[in-house]
């Protein structure tokens, strides 16, 4: 008659000591700061026809990322991943510890992967290049659709001229050479600063659906010197602003 093998005892999982496995008093990911827990609410539908306004912002310790070698970085970013998984990046503007970017998405997927690509592409190379490791972003990226020619407009004159304030001051032919600026085609005269003419891969593609293309055009073209609008109550504010 064979012998019944008793069944196997349940072993508590006791705190690891000097041996190898168990429970370790610490481990895992450490909680967030309180600040940055904003949750992680569902994003909302997105049909191709709206192009968004996305934020970006790094960590503070994070350098300047309008400094020459950051900078740098972030155009041949921009280049590698600027029309990737149904995702367009069309505009951008580079501040001190955030961005601003203006895409295109056939869906609310596809804006995510985009822009999940984007975000480890840029992190492993600046972090690389500033010599750091850890996480670089700050939190998640914050989006908001735009549905109509006017708020189109408006974000593209944020866009183009969030860093008059800090950087151009009153020339009114002054424009931020941190910016797509040399590709876009919405100028209501062509540009005289030469540092902006374009080098190498451009780093967005043009946009494709009627109101980021040419719908918003029917409002008025952008001067150059023109200033960004106060925003409204409730509207979104940037991070920061530093140049």
């Amino acid at each position: 008659m064979p012998t019944r093998r008793r069944p196997p005892r349940q072993l508590a999982l006791a705190a690891r000591g000097a041996g190898r496995g168990g429970y370790r008093h610490g481990a895992g990911r450490k909680p967030k700061p309180e600040e940055q827990r904003r949750g992680h609410r569902s994003r909302p539908a997105l049909s191709p026809r709206f192009p968004v306004h996305v934020t970006l912002a790094v960590r503070p310790e994070v350098t300047s990322l309008r400094r020459g070698h950051a900078y740098h970085v972030l155009r041949q970013c921009f280049a590698l991943g600027n029309d990737r998984f149904g995702f367009r990046l069309t505009d951008f503007t580079v501040q001190g510890h955030h961005l601003h970017l203006v895409c295109e998405a056939e869906d609310k997927t596809a804006l995510g992967r985009g822009l999940q690509g984007l975000k480890i592409r840029i992190a492993r190379r600046l972090n690389r290049k500033l010599g750091r490791t850890g996480a670089l972003f700050a939190e998640r990226y914050h989006e908001r659709i735009l549905r109509s020619p006017t708020e189109i407009r408006r974000v593209l004159v944020y866009v183009y001229g969030n860093s008059r304030k800090h950087v151009g001051g009153q020339d009114r032919d002054w424009i931020d050479d941190r910016t797509s600026a040399a590709w876009f085609t919405g100028w209501r005269w062509p540009l005289r600063d030469m540092r902006l003419r374009p080098e190498g891969v451009p780093p967005v593609v043009a946009p494709r659906g009627w109101l980021l293309a040419a719908g918003w055009k029917r409002l008025g073209l952008i001067e150059p010197g023109e200033a960004p609008a106060p925003p409204r109550r409730g509207g979104h504010l940037p991070h920061r602003d530093e140049a």
